[in-house]
């Protein structure tokens, strides 16, 4: 009988956890993506605590994944061909701490291939400028409250979905499809 591989988790922040997870939640091999805050100083904080920019915390998602169908380096090519990692404290017109870039390590391995990454993309050229992100070790994860989680599939009639979150969705999906998790009809 094989064994499973047990699963592995990446933390990420890239500007609106409700970008980053609606990409996230669409790759075969991911088991599950859930909306928080990680990387600041206020214990269990709320989105509106966030948002004032004063706890240090950026808008996150947690991705457990099955590393026998996506690899760590693949969940972080994907992150970053997903968001702008070379503006500070900023994504599109979304400014302040919550929306930096970041990658926050569960452990050596991940440390050791997010810092390879970054190092890969700013000797490719990919960006006219270098990739800040933020490469800092995991410390405590909050999940949002629930309205936030699976924000663009519950709300898709809403502007930010139309006009922020779905046009992400759908350059990643011509990007990656390779990666997309496969349809089951019923």
């Amino acid at each position: 009988m094989k064994q499973r591989t047990p699963s592995e988790v990446a933390t990420l922040a890239g500007g609106c956890f409700w970008c980053i997870e609606a990409v996230f939640r669409e790759i075969d091999g991911v088991e599950r993506v859930v909306s928080g805050y990680t990387g600041g100083v206020t214990v269990n904080p709320t989105y509106e605590q966030v948002c004032t920019d004063t706890t240090g915390h950026a808008e996150a998602v947690q991705v457990t994944f099955d590393p026998a169908k996506i690899s760590y380096r693949d969940i972080l090519e994907i992150f970053f061909s997903i968001h702008d990692p070379t503006t500070v404290n900023r994504q599109g017109a979304d400014m302040g701490t919550q929306y930096r870039s970041a990658i926050f390590y569960h452990d050596h391995r991940q440390k050791a291939i997010a810092k390879d990454v970054v190092e890969e993309l700013n000797e490719s050229g990919q960006w006219a400028a270098p990739v800040v992100t933020e490469i800092e070790p995991f410390g405590k994860f909050y999940s949002a409250e629930e309205h936030h989680q699976d924000y663009s599939s519950k709300h898709p009639e809403r502007a930010y979905c139309q006009l922020v979150i779905s046009p992400k969705v759908d350059k990643f999906r011509k990007h990656w499809a390779r990666r997309l998790r496969r349809q089951t009809t019923t």
